[in-house]
């Protein structure tokens, strides 16, 4: 996942096809809900022109996760579209500024820290086991339950209808607020 600019620039005219695995066990380390990370897969293209290397990559990896009810291990599978551009001569930056860019740091492409990056992007707030989903015991508490939005808007009704009807001494008021004077 890592090339010279001088190798890319032999594909200038060419396609150049990206289809490789890699390991990132490094991702636990630096994120705390990840307790483990299989193979990642990235596959795609490269456009490579004079000014800058544009990457339309494919990532698909597995992230094992902590269910948030119970603690046990989640399997939370990962398969996203990105496009990422490397300009090669940063006086082309202030072009560019309308689109997300990377500059070049030395000689080198390397996309492992911009995949790193993406993965913990994707990394949910919560995941939940299937146990944990099937389970009826979070759906209500002491005060509180949850609801569908059908139940919610159920619920709502019922409430209209039990409200006694205003007086009708104060129906003229009602009106006050209709009429544009």
């Amino acid at each position: 996942m890592k090339w010279s600019i001088i190798q890319l620039q032999k594909y200038r005219n060419e396609d150049f096809k990206i289809n490789e695995t890699v390991e990132m066990n490094e991702l636990t380390e630096r994120h705390r809900d990840i307790r483990q990370v299989e193979p990642v897969r990235v596959t795609g293209r490269g456009d490579i022109s004079s000014s800058r290397i544009t990457f339309h990559l494919q990532i698909e990896t597995t992230l094992t996760l902590p269910c948030a009810r119970t603690l046990v291990d989640v399997k939370y599978p990962v398969s996203l579209q990105t496009v990422e551009t490397f300009i090669l001569n940063s006086s082309y930056i202030d072009e560019e500024l309308h689109e997300e860019v990377h500059e070049l740091e030395g000689e080198v492409i390397n996309l492992r820290p911009v995949i790193e990056e993406i993965l913990l992007l994707q990394v949910p707030l919560q995941v939940f086991s299937d146990k944990a989903l099937k389970e009826e015991g979070m759906d209500s508490g002491n005060g509180w339950e949850v609801l569908s939005e059908e139940e919610l808007e159920e619920a709502r009704n019922e409430e209209q209808q039990d409200e006694p009807a205003a007086d009708p001494r104060l129906a003229d008021l009602a009106k006050f607020f209709d009429e544009k004077k």
